[in-house]
């Protein structure tokens, strides 16, 4: 007992000091630390591009691959066991987890950056530019980054809960480099550096959350983007997400993420009324149509006529991007898939996500298209580079766009309490040796480091240097869950008939 309780202390306080070192240096160096993340951001997309391409396909292949084999049947769990949660309560809280709030922020501002700026080669503003963007937003956001979370969530899962091993993700190297290491300064290593990349990569995202709330607040009831306002903001959303942590998976989370689901069904159902419905269909079945048929050439492609410069800056950044989510979300949806077979956990994590994506980019790309002419080239440039704004710009131009608004800012709410609440939960288990249940204390620990790095970081102006930065941290990861793979594999083949 004294030796577990050691692991537990190692991990969770290096991890506390590294990720307080990264944020600290990021607020008051921000200067030195820009420019060091920018150099080092720059170099993995000039030199390994190829590598971010060409692995996350892999991903998406060996997850495909290893649900439909016979090895598909085989149960995260003991055999006979029932799913934890039904398929639509856990359908919404590994959505929530995964990248939700994501999607509200760029819902409307990303398909309208490669409308006015594609790749190299395309017309802007053009019928060829509608399509190219949208099929860029559905592979941006579809099986792609799933498949890096099915990858990481599937090896927990089956560790956990078929092994009887505890999750942390450095059980899942056992079959390859032995107990002793796993339980050793390797394993320690690999645990302190999935801490590391959920905190800074999860604090992140909850800044740039807090400023799209305070912007929709702005824009419609001209509430001021100041101090107060973000602490309001950040404090009120601490306080229900450390409480529905605290509550647990089964009874907060659960709840939140219902609720979560809802407002988001809401939401696209007023987009359909209220915006160019007509539309939608047909840009869904267009771009659904040239997805599929561009993809693999898509998924490996490292330039357009010559140029790298949209690759590197939208796919290859976005791959870095969900790399540095799949530890967080990973654990997370591993805890919630107990009972499920594998082919049911990668049908469910891969294909249904990336089904909904493509209704929300058809939808809310159709509807800035559809007004884009109602703004200048210059205002169009600005908006896309403010994206926290854009949402709200672009449903003004509609009437009845008032209660896609506010229903968007509930919905952000929302999404950013169970992507916190579940990130909490993470921290806590991955900090404590892996339980499932972990301590209050850990929860409301984290819960309150993450709010108080995210406002850290909007007051600094960091919040883009650190996603950068948490970026190129999160780069040794490609090769952990390539890893992952291999030992899932090992695992997979030497089990008990």
């Amino acid at each position: 007992m004294k030796r577990r309780n050691q692991k537990i202390n190692v991990v969770f306080l290096l991890s506390t000091v590294i990720a307080g070192g990264i944020a600290l240096w990021g607020i008051v160096g921000n200067t030195s630390f820009a420019g060091v993340s920018d150099k080092l951001m720059q170099g993995l997309k000039d030199h390994f591009s190829w590598l971010y391409l060409g692995v996350m396909l892999l991903f998406v292949l060996f997850a495909l691959v290893l649900a439909f084999s016979p090895l598909g049947k085989v149960k995260l769990g003991d055999d006979g066991e029932k799913p934890e949660y039904s398929t639509i309560s856990w359908f919404a809280m590994l959505f929530g987890a995964g990248m939700g709030i994501g999607m509200v922020f760029w819902g409307v501002s990303e398909p309208l950056s490669h409308y006015i700026a594609p790749a190299q080669g395309i017309e802007p503003f053009t019928e060829e530019a509608a399509r190219f963007s949208i099929r860029s937003c559905f592979m941006h956001w579809g099986l792609h980054p799933w498949a890096c979370y099915a990858v990481m969530g599937l090896g927990l899962a089956y560790f956990q809960f078929r092994k009887k091993k505890p999750a942390m993700v450095s059980y899942l190297f056992q079959p390859m480099i032995g107990e002793k290491a796993v339980a050793g300064a390797a394993g320690k290593g690999i645990d302190i550096f999935t801490t590391v990349i959920t905190i800074v990569g999860v604090a992140t995202s909850f800044g740039m959350g807090c400023l799209q709330i305070s912007s929709g607040l702005e824009y419609l009831w001209g509430i001021p983007r100041n101090l107060i306002t973000w602490t309001v903001i950040i404090v009120i959303i601490a306080v229900i997400y450390i409480y529905s942590a605290v509550k647990g998976v089964g009874t907060g989370i659960k709840r939140l993420s219902d609720i979560n689901l809802i407002l988001f069904v809401l939401l696209l159902a007023a987009a359909f009324f209220i915006g160019p419905g007509r539309s939608y269909i047909g840009t869904l079945c267009q771009g659904l149509v040239d997805c599929i048929w561009n993809f693999f050439p898509d998924s490996l492609r490292t330039s357009y006529n010559g140029s790298r410069e949209w690759i590197n800056n939208w796919r290859v950044f976005y791959w870095a991007w969900w790399l540095s989510w799949a530890p967080f979300v990973g654990v997370f949806i591993a805890r919630i898939s107990k009972g499920r077979t594998i082919r049911q956990f990668v049908l469910g994590v891969m294909i249904i996500p990336t089904a909904v994506s493509t209704v929300w980019f058809s939808a809310f790309g159709s509807m800035g298209f559809h007004v884009a002419g109602n703004f200048t080239q210059e205002e169009l440039a600005v908006m896309t580079g403010s994206p926290e704004t854009a949402l709200f710009r672009i449903f003004a131009q509609y009437r009845g766009g008032i209660v896609l608004s506010v229903v968007a800012i509930f919905l952000l709410i929302t999404f950013f309490v169970t992507s916190a609440n579940s990130a909490t939960y993470v921290l806590a288990m991955l900090t404590s040796d892996g339980e499932l249940d972990p301590p209050d204390r850990k929860k409301v620990f984290w819960g309150i480091l993450m709010a108080v790095v995210a406002f850290a970081l909007i007051l600094s102006g960091g919040i883009e240097v650190i996603q950068t930065i948490s970026i190129v941290i999160a780069f040794p990861y490609l090769f952990i869950l390539i890893l992952i793979c291999v030992n899932l594999v090992i695992a997979l083949k030497g089990r008990k008939k």
